[in-house]
């Protein structure tokens, strides 16, 4: 594993290039909230999570290899986590490795109590990062999301500051 150089840090303007790149990937591409295509998508993905979350780009050895962000903070304490990572950090440990900084840092500067996340169940590789970084599954949401007009169930896990 190639944990120990993984950095986050905000997204700047200057990383449109590698944005709009991993959107490239076609399981990235049809998660994204609109189409990332042009240089101009990337640059509106960035500028998007101002005032909705808290996105991280995510570097290994400097380069930016994913995202991690926490949106959907609710009153509770409660926030929601999402991530990715481009193909080439795949199977590496760094997405785990990412999630799980990124929820030291949600519980420590934002003073939130629960993280939660989902992933479909047909993606155990998302489970598996769910699960390293210390989120703990908790049931499936039947039909939750659509992609191309198939429905797909959800494994929802969360992870307490008191873990």
């Amino acid at each position: 594993m190639l944990t120990t150089n993984i950095r986050l840090r905000e997204w700047r303007q200057d990383d449109a290039p590698a944005v709009l790149a991993a959107f490239q990937d076609p399981e990235l591409s049809r998660q994204a909230p609109w189409p990332v295509v042009t240089l101009q998508d990337a640059l509106g993905w960035i500028a998007s999570w101002d005032g909705v979350g808290h996105a991280f780009a995510v570097t290994l050895g400097g380069r930016v290899v994913g995202n991690v962000a926490v949106a959907r903070i609710d009153a509770h304490a409660n926030g929601w986590v999402s991530y990715w990572t481009v193909r080439e950090a795949r199977g590496r440990g760094v997405a785990p490795a990412a999630v799980e900084e990124l929820a030291r840092w949600a519980f420590r500067e934002r003073g939130l109590f629960r993280l939660e996340l989902g992933h479909r169940v047909d993606n155990p590789a998302s489970c598996r990062v769910a699960v390293k970084a210390g989120f703990l599954a908790e049931g499936i949401e039947r039909g939750k999301l659509v992609y191309d007009g198939v429905r797909h169930d959800v494994e929802r896990h969360a992870r307490l500051a008191t873990d």
